[in-house]
C-alpha cells in the first residue's frame, strides 16, 4: 500500500475569543500560503471562546479543505490548545502563531526559509515590539532564566511565533507532564535552533488574555517544571540567613555584656525581623509551588477535553 504524502507546512493556531480577528486572519494566511504554493494545512483550536469565534471558525472550516478546527469543552490555556493542535498536524514542517494578528503570518515564509538551512527549530523575535513596559520586562526576565535552564540561549522566549521540525514535535507529544512551556521543552530535544526578526504590530483588536498574574503563574510553571535551581536557591538562602541571625546573635550578646541593655535598636531589630520572615514565607510559598506540582502530576488528569473535531 502506498505511503500517503505528508503535507509540508502545518500551522496550528489557538484561539480564545477573537471574534474580530480571525476571518482578516484566515485571509491572509492563505493568500501567504497559496502564493508561496506550499502544500499547507491550519488547525484552528478554540479554547472555550466566549464570543463568536466558534461560528466563525465553522464558517471557514466548511469553506476551506485545508482547514481543521478542533473545539475544548472549556478555556485550558494557551499551551494546552497547542498541544491539542500538534495532535492533528499532518505536515513536515509545523508552525505556531498566534490568532490577534501581532504576529503577521507574512512572517511565516521567512521561518520556512530558515528552517531549510538545517535547523529543528526557527523562532521570531519580536522586532520594535508593540507591548507595554509592563509586559516587556517580565519577558526580558524570563528569557534569561529560561536559557539558563535549558542551556539554549534566546532573545525571546515569549513569542508563539515559532516553527518546528515534525520530529521535534512528535518528541514534545511525548512529555505528559500537565503544565508544559512548548518552547522550552522543544529546545531541549533539539540540535539546531535559531532566531529572527519579525514584525510586531499593535494588537488588532480585543486585549491580551495574558494578564500580569497569568504571567507570574507562567513563570512559576516554567521554573518548577524545568529546574529544580529555585528549590536550591532557597536552602542556600536558608544557610545565609541562619548564619546572620547567628552572627547577629553573638554580637548583640557581646554588646549587652559590654554596653548593657538597651531599647534604642528595637525598630532596626523589627525591621531585620521582617526581612526574614519575608524571606521565609517566599520560601514557602516556593516549596509549595513544587509541592502543588507535584499534587497535579499524581492526579494525572488530562490536559484538556475536546468538545467538536472538524476534519475534512
Amino acid at each position: 500500500m502506498e505511503e500517503r504524502k505528508r503535507k509540508y507546512i502545518s500551522v496550528v493556531i489557538p484561539v480564545y475569543n477573537e471574534e474580530d480577528n480571525l476571518e482578516e486572519l484566515f485571509s491572509r494566511l492563505k493568500k501567504t500560503m497559496d502564493e508561496r504554493k506550499y502544500d499547507w494545512e491550519v488547525i484552528f483550536v478554540n479554547d472555550g471562546s466566549r464570543d463568536n469565534s466558534s461560528s466563525i471558525l465553522l464558517r471557514i472550516f466548511n469553506q476551506n479543505p485545508n482547514v481543521k478546527v478542533i473545539e475544548f469543552n472549556r478555556n485550558y490555556g494557551q499551551h494546552s490548545a497547542v498541544f491539542a493542535g500538534f495532535s492533528e498536524v499532518d505536515g513536515e514542517i509545523v508552525v505556531v502563531l498566534d490568532a490577534d494578528l501581532q504576529n503577521p503570518p507574512e512572517e511565516i515564509p521567512n521561518l520556512i526559509k530558515k528552517m531549510e538551512e538545517g535547523y529543528d527549530v526557527v523562532s521570531g523575535i519580536r522586532e520594535n515590539r508593540q507591548d507595554s513596559w509592563m509586559r516587556k520586562i517580565p519577558s526580558f526576565v524570563m528569557a534569561k532564566i529560561i536559557s539558563y535552564a535549558t542551556g539554549v540561549y534566546m532573545k525571546d522566549y515569549g513569542t508563539m511565533l515559532r516553527a518546528y521540525r515534525r520530529d521535534i514535535i512528535e518528541n514534545v507529544k511525548q512529555c505528559q507532564e500537565i503544565s508544559s512551556y512548548i518552547p522550552a521543552l522543544a529546545n531541549l530535544f533539539a540540535n539546531k535552533v535559531t532566531e529572527i526578526y519579525c514584525k510586531h504590530n499593535p494588537r488588532h483588536s480585543g486585549k491580551s488574555k495574558y494578564s500580569i498574574f497569568k504571567l507570574i503563574k507562567l513563570s512559576f510553571d516554567f521554573m518548577t517544571g524545568f529546574s529544580s535551581i529555585p528549590i536550591h536557591f532557597v536552602s542556600f538562602m536558608g544557610i545565609i540567613v541562619s548564619l546572620i541571625g547567628f552572627g547577629f546573635g553573638v554580637f548583640l550578646a557581646i554588646r549587652r555584656l559590654i554596653v548593657g541593655a538597651e531599647v534604642e535598636g528595637v525598630f532596626t531589630l523589627f525591621a531585620i525581623l521582617f526581612i526574614f520572615v519575608g524571606i521565609q514565607i517566599f520560601s514557602l510559598g516556593l516549596i509549595g509551588e513544587y509541592i502543588g506540582r507535584i499534587y497535579s502530576e499524581v492526579r494525572r488528569r488530562p490536559r484538556y477535553f475536546v468538545k467538536n473535531k472538524y476534519i475534512h
